[in-house]
């Protein structure tokens, strides 16, 4: 099993991947495939693994837990993410949540503020997993964050 089997994977590029929730096997593979830390933005309610932290941290990668609540995401959690991604260790990221909408949300802002993506790629990124949905407190925070970082 690898990495690539997590429900809605996306790479992003040599470092970064983002999905769904992973399955003990994918966080196996993540090990082997030397990744260096897993960012969790799922609540703990949410999750199918009943340690996720101990597990990951027993393969010996760093873990970080942002439980972003689906029904109100907010700029702090966006703040815990950036903080995240900025303390996290050199090597591969495996970012994930239940089924990549909260990932690919909190990584196109994060792109598009710390990475030089414009607000088309951004988009494109995020469009990749959210095309025909509506979640409207969803698309309020993404307008309202967007605003803030492009000003």
């Amino acid at each position: 099993m690898s990495t690539q089997g997590i429900y809605n994977y996306r790479k992003v590029d040599d470092r970064d991947i983002t999905g769904g929730q992973p399955l003990e096997e994918h966080l196996q593979a993540a090990a082997q495939e030397d990744f260096k830390s897993v960012i969790n933005l799922a609540p703990s309610s949410e999750s199918k693994l009943s340690d996720e932290a101990g597990l990951v941290q027993s393969l010996g990668m760093t873990y970080f837990y942002i439980p972003v609540d689906w029904s109100n995401p907010t700029e702090q959690d966006f703040e815990a993410f950036e903080s995240a991604m900025t303390q996290r260790p050199e090597g591969k990221t495996l970012i994930h949540c239940m089924a990549n909408y909260r990932v690919t949300a909190f990584y196109s802002l994060y792109a598009l503020k710390n990475r030089g993506w414009s607000a088309e790629q951004a988009e494109n990124f995020r469009m990749s997993i959210w095309a025909g949905s509506d979640y409207g407190q969803w698309e309020a925070f993404i307008s309202e964050m967007t605003a803030k970082i492009t000003g």
